[in-house]
């Protein structure tokens, strides 16, 4: 534990991570519009986790800024749902952004596994439990476990994005995926006004 910091409400004043900062979000569900957004976890990549657990009226200006920091690049795995929540709840925009699913389907075309715990076995070589995924994350005090889970969920991040950055470069993808991820903020707005389930790209 001693690599996780807990912050209560916001982070401070000044805290530097980096030009790339890995984040994951928790919240109560996965509805943006009826599930709080309570945790936001981060990682310069240094094997230390900074995590926020959020109060309700989501008063956070340091992570607000930091997050809406256009000079720094925010790793995330299924940035999608990550960038709608913090949208909605911290009425930010979170961009540049790079997601480790959107590069993993873009490269890894051998599996049909997707997810961080998949990707991060191959890629980091770490093995990752995902037992605390549905637990209450709305809780008044988080438990150890808690805190341990959502650290590893940015802790290899770097790892993982250094891998998939090769295999996407090897398989002439890298532009392609450059091109998702800068379309992710549009593709989390229009998750939020409506679209989540219609391809507005079909015919029909």
């Amino acid at each position: 534990m001693n690599n996780i910091t807990l912050h209560k409400g916001d982070l401070p004043a000044g805290l530097d991570l980096g030009g790339e900062i890995a984040v994951d979000t928790e919240a109560m569900g996965l509805n943006p519009f009826r599930d709080a957004l309570c945790v936001v976890q981060l990682s310069a990549g240094d094997g230390s986790a900074h995590v926020v657990q959020l109060k309700r009226d989501f008063d956070c200006p340091n992570l607000k800024a930091l997050l809406a920091d256009t000079n720094s690049l925010k790793l995330f795995h299924f940035a999608r749902f990550d960038i709608a929540m913090m949208k909605h709840w911290l009425g930010i925009d979170c961009a540049p952004v790079w997601c480790t699913k959107i590069a993993s389907k873009l490269s890894r075309t051998y599996t049909d596994r997707h997810g961080l715990k998949d990707v991060s076995r191959e890629i980091a070589g770490v093995d990752m439990s995902k037992a605390q995924q549905s637990s209450d994350w709305g809780a008044e005090t988080l438990t150890d476990a808690q805190l341990q889970y959502c650290a590893n969920d940015v802790l290899h991040l770097h790892e993982v994005k250094t891998g998939l950055e090769a295999m996407l470069k090897r398989e002439g993808r890298l532009g392609l995926a450059q091109a998702c991820f800068d379309f992710l903020p549009v593709r989390a707005r229009l998750d939020l006004e409506g679209w989540e389930d219609t391809d507005i790209f079909a015919h029909s």
